[in-house]
């Protein structure tokens, strides 16, 4: 293999008569390093985008719920102790989701209202984290004239004009129980703080009040709408939901992260490889090049060919020579494309110099996760295609006959 290696790299410096081979075999390695580099930063700022919006989504939501068929369920201390034993949950708060309408002033916005408790809800979701102005525990509070506070979503503020400190009224289609039935209960709050959860949907539309303030409210007595429970591993999530169902029995039931965002996350992935294979086209077009590269130099060195086979080298010598020959021209594209797509990436990562319309792509700005599985599969693909465009030139060059070679010369 030593003297096929050595040959190999003779014939990639061409000499000053084989300039034109010289400059096709950089444009090959030029559409190699293309291809890969494009590969990293797409699959980059994919996985990044993916990684943001589901840490974005699973800080809003829990990873599973416990609902009953039922409805609203009351002992829900219990039940909360029931899926805290089961293995694999970490933590669980009871919860209370609703749809209201929120107003200060003459302006007035739909919302969801969820009601939280405070002292076990940081353990389930990462409402904390997110609070610019207040704290969590504002909720549990009143003013001095009475009115509980409530935790609003920064953009929801902004539609209804309104800012930390601020009245607003909350009013619930299903509130009051009356001689009628069900009619709309309207309470006044205070702003007692503002959440920034990065994604539009969730700040323009969310807001959060104390258990027991929801229940007022909604006319639930001291039933909740269900219990938030977070898993060890997210993974896991759908097993651990099956595990709690089938520990509480009927009527509970489960749903966990992956059910609630199944029709996203798929979209994501289907992108993602749809956006391989088209980058892959790429690499393939660089593949294209070796092929040319290589036919040409076989055909400027056919009496090389020839002497070498006089001289006793076997064809597959000689299919070895053109092959590594190709392969090296891949590799080197690679490991180009690889540094540079790399180092495209670390710039986007450290100075976030591209921003989105976060109305639009409910993120600001673009996010870039490198996977070191992404970059084997990738450097993987472009030295097997790279490979593979050796192999007829390659072929050719050991089929040649030395006699009719040198017949002539």
């Amino acid at each position: 293999m030593i003297f096929e290696f050595f040959l190999s790299l003779r014939y990639l410096k061409a000499k000053r008569k084989q300039a034109f081979i010289s400059v096709i075999t950089i444009i090959s390695i030029l559409g190699v390093t293309m291809g890969v580099m494009a590969l990293v930063v797409v699959l980059s700022v994919m996985n990044g985008f993916r990684a943001d919006l589901m840490s974005k989504i699973l800080g809003v939501n829990s990873h599973v719920l416990v609902l009953n068929f039922s409805g609203p369920f009351e002992d829900y201390d219990t039940t909360g102790e029931k899926i805290k034993a089961v293995t694999g949950v970490r933590a669980v708060s009871p919860f209370i989701y609703s749809q209201v309408m929120v107003g200060k002033g003459g302006n007035a916005s739909g919302a969801v209202l969820r009601g939280i408790d405070s002292r076990t809800v940081g353990g389930v979701l990462s409402i904390e984290s997110m609070i610019k102005y207040g704290t969590i525990d504002s909720i549990d509070a009143r003013t001095d004239d009475g009115l509980p506070r409530v935790i609003v979503g920064r953009e929801l503020c902004r539609q209804i004009g309104a800012v930390s400190g601020d009245e607003i009224s909350i009013m619930a289609p299903e509130g009051k129980l009356t001689p009628m039935g069900r009619s709309p209960n309207t309470k006044k709050f205070i702003i007692g703080a503002v959440f920034d959860s990065g994604m539009y949907e969730y700040d323009a539309s969310m807001i959060y009040l104390s258990l027991k303030e929801a229940q007022d409210l909604l006319g639930m007595g001291d039933r909740v709408t269900g219990i938030e429970a977070r898993v060890k591993d997210i993974d896991l999530s759908d097993k651990v939901a099956k595990t709690v169902e089938e520990a509480l029995g009927y009527p509970f039931w489960t749903k966990d992260w992956k059910v609630m965002n199944r029709s996203l996350f798929s979209a994501l992935k289907l992108e993602k490889i749809t956006m391989f294979v088209i980058l892959t086209m790429i690499v393939l077009v660089g593949a294209l090049n070796i092929v040319s590269t290589l036919v040409m130099v076989v055909m400027e060195k056919t009496r090389d060919i020839a002497i070498l086979r006089a001289m006793g080298a076997s064809s597959r010598s000689v299919m070895r020579i053109f092959m590594l020959q190709g392969l090296l021209v891949g590799i080197v594209g690679t490991a180009i494309g690889l540094s540079l797509g790399l180092g495209i990436c670390q710039l986007l990562a450290t100075y976030k110099f591209i921003s989105l319309p976060a109305d639009v792509y409910y993120i600001s700005t673009l996010p870039v996760r490198v996977e070191w599985m992404d970059l084997f599969y990738v450097a993987s693909a472009a030295v097997l295609i790279s490979f593979l465009a050796t192999v007829y030139p390659a072929r050719y060059a050991a089929g040649l006959n030395p006699v009719e070679a040198l017949r002539y010369e």
